[in-house]
């Protein structure tokens, strides 16, 4: 049952359902919707009652009514963040349990511009509700949020002039691209619905592709740019292609007007003033947060985007010039960008950023030499994805970017002023590290730190300053919203440096005469009245003061753990579904190669322990061998006295002994050679 209504100044809030609150479309045109007052009721053809009326309510153009919509929807999967703005969620329900939630709301919404799946029910829907009319207990409105690409093949308004454009009047007119034939079939179902009772009124709103609010469609070129790892954004296609656009927001606001106006025309392009080329929206994306600069590739390339559907990829191709006529008086839309995105860029990107909670991170750390302040900086530039700036660095980078820009002029180009700035900004750097020993002076060292901190990249992901600023006015040029200021004792600092290898004792100039220099420099400098600290203090910056007091893995890790607490979460995008599978990828492989190693290993070490094994029993076998050699020779050196014994002296009488048993053939031989040995015994004395 749905939830009863309340009445607020008079008026009762219109239940309003939409599909697919979960989709990036509906979701922010429920939460618009949600946000926003009821206008006064309208007159016939969308005329608001004035003042002067019976009802006593107050022209459009002076303010609005009290009260707000109910929204309610269907929804796809769990919500993974708060959707309080939808009162009621329905999912799994079948078609008798949706008829009856839709027969509940005032106003229907079917937004099919991202779902082609949902053509289908949208039809069943309009149909349902059509075939109840009787039964409803007031009128009820039936909204389809559709798609310019119904209007993609048509024909020309004029062949010989083709700047014009095509309006909502000329909607009988309209032909769809080849995959959107369902579309254009539902939105003539939807428009005659409505002809035939004016308890169910019907509109088409064709919607231009939908931008800002964190983007959908266009999020690959926002993500591309904003991560700054392309030199070059990607326009498929010959990019010269118009595409007719929309931010959602203003959609919504649309939608809100037909709600409340109930408009005589039933069907409404709903674009911006703009008619801008792809390559105009690509490369304005790219000079606000990416390189800015562009390069065309072949459309078919889009297809290896794994973020878009055909769908998507056939918005980001048609060419259109449109104008809305319809979105004139009696509508008041409220427009974000009605002059479109490339004007507008700059609330995007900031809608951008807010709506994906990509906000730039900008920390600085502090510290005596040899303290470790690069150790950390390194470490909190991996865990939050920063860019670690140090002016040994920075001044490097500037200078090899400003001696290509020179030597890379183009003599029939059009950027001589670009490449003159360079040549100039060059000859300065270089003049004043002439003057000061290779070091720039005061002014050209912030101002070229500044560049760096403003770019596109600093500024998306942020950065962490490795030992700067030093002075109170650096940190007034260069601010930070984070500062940490490690310290310790000069002593261990001393015993640090004495025990570093000589390599990086070369590497970080921490010879002992130098290095005790800069140290008693960092300790006088902390001593005065005014210090880089006491600037953050002034802007309420609390630092995070840190103590070091040891080298030992647990403690850095500990300190880590408090820098990350201070920090918080990291606030850029987290790995996508290529990356997840290219690490999954790299642990498998090195998961691969130490079992691979460690069945080496085993294996190597069983053919070790068999060797020894065969080594072993070889060697107990030859001593067997020997030993059993060694007695033989024993015994048959025992036995050579006894056999010669018994040749000399035993044989021949018992020889005899033998023969003499032959011949006389005893009863009992063995009594008689016993008798015959007794009697002839040689040692008978």
């Amino acid at each position: 049952m749905a939830e009863p209504r309340m009445e607020r100044g008079g008026h009762t809030p219109k239940r309003v359902f939409i599909n697919n609150t979960d989709s990036y479309a509906s979701k922010h045109i429920a939460k618009f919707l949600s946000e926003c007052e009821l206008r006064p009721p309208a007159g016939p053809e969308g005329q608001t009652k004035t003042g002067d009326e019976e009802d006593g309510v107050v022209s459009l153009q002076n303010q609005r009514a009290e009260g707000a919509f109910q929204l309610v929807g269907t929804a796809s999967d769990p919500p993974e963040e708060d959707r309080g703005f939808v009162m009621e969620d329905y999912r799994n329900l079948n078609k008798d349990e949706l008829l009856s939630r839709l027969m509940d709301c005032d106003v229907v919404i079917y937004n099919v511009t991202q779902h082609a799946d949902q053509v289908e029910e949208a039809s069943w829907a309009v149909s349902a509700l059509h075939d109840r009319i009787s039964h409803f207990s007031g009128p009820k409105m039936f909204i389809l949020i559709s798609t310019v690409m119904t209007w993609a093949c048509s024909k020309p308004v004029d062949p010989e002039d083709p700047e014009l454009p095509f309006t909502d009047e000329m909607f009988r007119r309209r032909r769809a691209h080849r995959n959107f034939k369902q579309h254009i079939e539902l939105e003539k179902r939807v428009v005659k619905m409505g002809k035939t009772n004016k308890n169910f009124p019907t509109y088409v709103v064709a919607s231009g592709l939908q931008y800002g609010m964190g983007e959908q469609i266009l999020h690959f070129f926002f993500k591309t740019s904003w991560l700054g790892q392309e030199k070059e954004i990607p326009v498929f296609g010959d990019g010269t292609n118009i595409v007719p656009m929309i931010h959602i927001n203003d959609l919504a606001s649309v939608i809100q007007n037909v709600i409340e106006l109930q408009p005589k025309h039933h069907y409404l392009l709903a674009v911006d003033d703009s008619n801008s080329t792809m390559k105009d929206v690509v490369k304005a994306i790219a000079s606000a947060l990416g390189p800015g600069t562009v390069q065309k590739k072949p459309f078919e390339e889009a297809f290896l985007v794994q973020d878009w559907s055909v769908m998507e990829i056939d918005s980001l191709l048609v060419n259109l010039r449109m104008e809305s006529a319809h979105l004139k008086a009696p509508f008041s839309v409220n427009w974000s960008c009605e002059s479109g995105l490339v004007d507008n860029m700059a609330l995007v990107v900031e809608e951008y950023r807010q709506t994906r909670g990509l906000l730039p991170v900008r920390l600085c750390v502090l510290g005596p030499p040899a303290v470790g302040k690069s150790t950390v900086c390194k470490q909190i530039c991996q865990h939050y994805t920063l860019h670690h700036i140090t002016l040994i660095d920075t001044i490097t980078e500037t200078i090899s970017q400003l001696e290509e820009t020179v030597q890379n002029a183009d003599p029939d180009g059009d950027n001589d002023d670009s490449v003159a700035e360079a040549q100039e900004q060059l000859a300065s750097l270089k003049a004043s590290m002439e003057r000061n020993g290779g070091i720039l002076d005061e002014q050209q060292l912030v101002k070229v730190l500044k560049d760096k901190l403003t770019s596109n990249p600093c500024r998306n992901q942020g950065f962490v300053l490795d030992s700067f600023p030093k002075t109170y006015e650096q940190a007034k040029e260069l601010f930070s919203e984070f500062v940490l200021c490690l310290d310790a004792s000069d002593a261990f600092l001393k015993d640090r440096v004495m025990n570093l290898p000589e390599r990086q004792v070369q590497e970080h100039n921490y010879g002992q005469e130098h290095f005790l220099r800069r140290l008693a420099t960092y300790r006088e400098s902390n001593m005065e009245d005014i210090t880089v600290v006491n600037y953050f203090e002034e802007l309420d910056i609390s630092p995070l003061y840190l103590e070091i007091t040891s080298s030992n893995e647990p403690d850095c890790l500990l300190l880590m753990q408090k820098i990350f607490h201070t920090v918080g979460k990291p606030r850029n995008y987290g790995p996508d579904i290529q990356e997840v599978e290219r690490e999954q990828r790299r642990r498998a492989e090195v998961r691969m190669k130490r079992e691979a190693m460690e069945q080496a290993e085993e294996e190597s070490r069983e053919a070790e322990e068999a060797r020894q094994r065969a080594a072993r029993w070889e060697e107990w076998t030859k001593g067997l061998e020997e030993a059993r050699q060694q007695e033989e020779d024993l015994l048959e050196a025992q036995s050579v006295p006894m056999r010669n014994y018994l040749v000399e002296h035993v044989m021949p009488t018992l020889t005899q002994g033998l023969i003499e048993c032959c011949t006389a053939r005893p009863q009992d031989p063995v009594d008689f050679l016993a008798e015959f040995l007794l009697k002839n015994n040689p040692f008978n004395y």
